[in-house]
């Protein structure tokens, strides 16, 4: 029955290496990781504080950690490294409504690469640049929610020269520096197992949709909240048969995912979120409603044959659109999805499986190698200022 899916997915990654097959890829072997041993208060024993910070979509980071301390890449041995990265937690201090607090983030991180530049010699060697740091925020390193700010504040300059690991994911983006590779958000892999439903359960949901539409704390107007799209799909569809669209969070939110045919990925304050995961996993076919979007793995995943890319601006003619998609283009976009790959590259299960999301990461840092020998500085030669970004970000943390 799925087997006209196999051959159309072998045509496919046969035909481009550089998305699909690499899913399967192992990165052991390929390149070793030193991870720098930083005090707790920048990455433990924040959690320990404050362990909501496992549960929330930008945990990654966290995981990560937990991942590298005991993956085969890993090395105790500094002078074999071909990676080295610092544990940082820049996402874990948060609000009493648990939502991170960027602002202090920048000075953090300062200080950790502070750390690491005077205890080991490695950071020097390059100014970071045979280094990476997770910054899974919503613009990343550049440490703010408001994409206007996020702009404003630029990339942490001392991150200039290293890799970035980040869920943002932008074209032409001054928050998107050259190299980064962007990885989905977290989102629990218990919690969706525990969810399933038997896989021949009828997807009767045609268009499907949960979250704001308006952020009235932020933005009443609605139109700079998602630039404007949620608010358009909103005053466009909440009567339309065709979608089932609300503000409402159901506890059967992952069932009702599982009996849709398309779930809305609509831009929110940052162009990412993890219903993107979520569709993935659940077979759902992803709309992305995010102009420029830089997707997860991309290089990996093929995206544009899994998901359905509307532009912002098109948002009002979205019940056309998918109403005049083939029924074999959509059964084609359902197998594709149904493959067990796509959905272990967009989780960060514990423990670790084979071609899941850490493994991605690191079959993309193995892709970076070898390094060019350009990251190397010259005897006092520098190209990090250690005093630019804004005055605040220059104060102890």
């Amino acid at each position: 029955m799925d087997f006209p899916h196999v051959l159309a997915f072998r045509r496919y990654t046969i035909s481009c290496r550089s998305a699909g097959d690499v899913l399967e890829d192992n990165p052991v072997g390929k390149l070793k990781v030193f991870v720098y041993d930083l005090p707790s208060k920048y990455n433990k024993r924040l959690v320990t504080k404050d362990p909501r910070c496992l549960n929330h979509m930008f945990a990654a980071e966290i995981f990560m950690h937990r991942f590298l301390l005991s993956s085969a890449v890993r090395t105790v041995n500094p002078e074999e490294a071909d990676w080295f990265y610092a544990p940082v937690y820049t996402t874990c201090d948060l609000t009493r409504a648990g939502l991170p607090l960027p602002f202090k983030s920048p000075r953090m991180m300062r200080s950790a690469i502070q750390f690491i530049s005077k205890r080991w010699p490695f950071w020097n060697r390059t100014d970071g640049g045979d280094h990476f740091f997770v910054a899974p925020h919503d613009f990343a390193a550049c440490f703010h929610y408001q994409e206007e700010n996020a702009i404003a504040r630029g990339i942490l300059p001392l991150l200039h020269r290293a890799t970035l690991v980040q869920t943002f994911g932008q074209k032409n983006h001054v928050c998107l520096k050259e190299g980064s590779i962007t990885i989905p958000p977290f989102a629990p892999p218990q919690k969706m197992q525990a969810h399933l439903i038997p896989p021949d359960t009828p997807r009767s949901i045609f268009i499907y949709f949960r979250g704001l539409f308006y952020d009235n704390g932020n933005d009443p107007e609605g139109g700079y909240y998602a630039r404007g799209a949620r608010a358009s799909l909103w005053e466009n569809f909440k009567n339309n048969p065709l979608f089932d669209i609300s503000t409402e969070h159901p506890a059967t939110y992952y069932e009702d995912m599982q009996r849709s045919v398309f779930c809305l990925c609509p831009l929110g304050w940052a162009p990412w979120s993890p219903r993107l995961v979520e569709a993935v996993v659940f077979g759902c076919i992803p709309v992305i409603i995010a102009d420029d979007i830089v997707l997860p793995f991309a290089d990996a995943i093929p995206w544009d044959e899994i998901g359905v890319f509307v532009d912002e601006e098109d948002v009002p003619k979205l019940d056309s659109i998918l109403t005049s998609i083939p029924i074999d283009d959509i059964l084609r976009k359902q197998r594709l999805l149904a493959n067990p790959s796509m959905k272990k590259a967009m989780l960060f299960p514990q423990p670790a499986q084979p071609r899941d999301a850490f493994h991605q990461i690191l079959n993309g840092l193995a892709r970076k190698l070898p390094h060019p020998e350009t990251i190397y500085l010259q005897p006092g030669e520098k190209h990090l200022n250690w005093t630019a970004g804004p005055v605040g970000d220059l104060k102890p943390w």
